[in-house]
């Protein structure tokens, strides 16, 4: 059996969700694992919640009324990177990307189980403690591309880039093996965790946003390289 890289006694979850029936559910499964849960019933609670319990992790969901979980989760990356697990009865693709591309780090779809919602859970806050990946070099890919994982700075012509945590995972597992390919598993499995092998719409997604904020043409990319119905793969490095 894997071994924790934390105590579900320390973690701290924050559901958000309008009915009563829902956060009830979820409280049960998460305190039968004994996580702390607080909750809160609408985006402004939700909000208040994360000023003054600071939650490890925030469950939340797509429709509230007034304020929705689209809105709740923008609101919260503007304070905050606590990990993000939205819930919706949307299956569509679009759906899914909106919240991936405000910032969530996971969806589910409801109705789930619980067994799928706690691996989930345990599967985020294991990357959330995680030590971030560090090299004590610089590297120079080309003179418009400089990558320092010690500092977790990436420049690009000249300028720093910002990358979000996820963005980071990717960029530093595709340079540290550059030349090579990586299958769509691989990635996602070192990036996100095993429980996300056949996820590859998260991998589609976050590759675009490496190569809108690295390349040059982002259509016609040098960096980080296509392998058709197999992976990606970084150019090679020079030195």
């Amino acid at each position: 059996m894997e071994m924790e890289a934390f105590d579900q006694r320390d973690m701290t979850i924050l559901i958000v969700d309008d009915e009563p029936r829902i956060r009830d559910f979820v409280r049960m499964n998460l305190e039968l694992e004994q996580y702390r849960v607080i909750e809160a019933a609408n985006g402004l609670e939700a909000l208040e919640q994360l000023r003054e319990n600071l939650p490890d992790l925030v469950v939340l969901d797509v429709m509230m009324p007034e304020m929705d979980g689209f809105e709740t989760l923008k609101a919260i990356r503007e304070v905050s990177t606590v990990p993000v697990v939205m819930l919706t009865v949307r299956q569509s693709e679009q759906d899914k990307i909106r919240g991936l591309d405000l910032g969530a780090d996971d969806y589910i779809a409801k109705p789930f189980s619980p067994p799928e919602l706690l691996s989930r859970i345990r599967a985020l806050l294991r990357r959330s403690l995680m030590a971030p990946p560090a090299r004590k070099t610089e590297i120079v890919v080309d003179k418009d591309l400089k990558i320092d994982f010690s500092r977790r700075e990436v420049i690009v012509r000249g300028k720093k880039v910002i990358l979000r945590p996820t963005e980071y995972r990717l960029l530093y597992h595709l340079v540290n093996n550059a030349g090579r390919l990586l299958t769509h598993e691989t990635l996602l499995s070192k990036v996100w965790g095993r429980e996300y092998r056949d996820e590859a719409h998260y991998l589609r997604l976050y590759i675009t946003y490496l190569r809108q904020k690295l390349e040059e043409d982002p259509a016609h990319p040098k960096y980080i390289l296509t392998e058709r119905g197999l992976g990606y793969r970084f150019k090679e490095l020079d030195n």
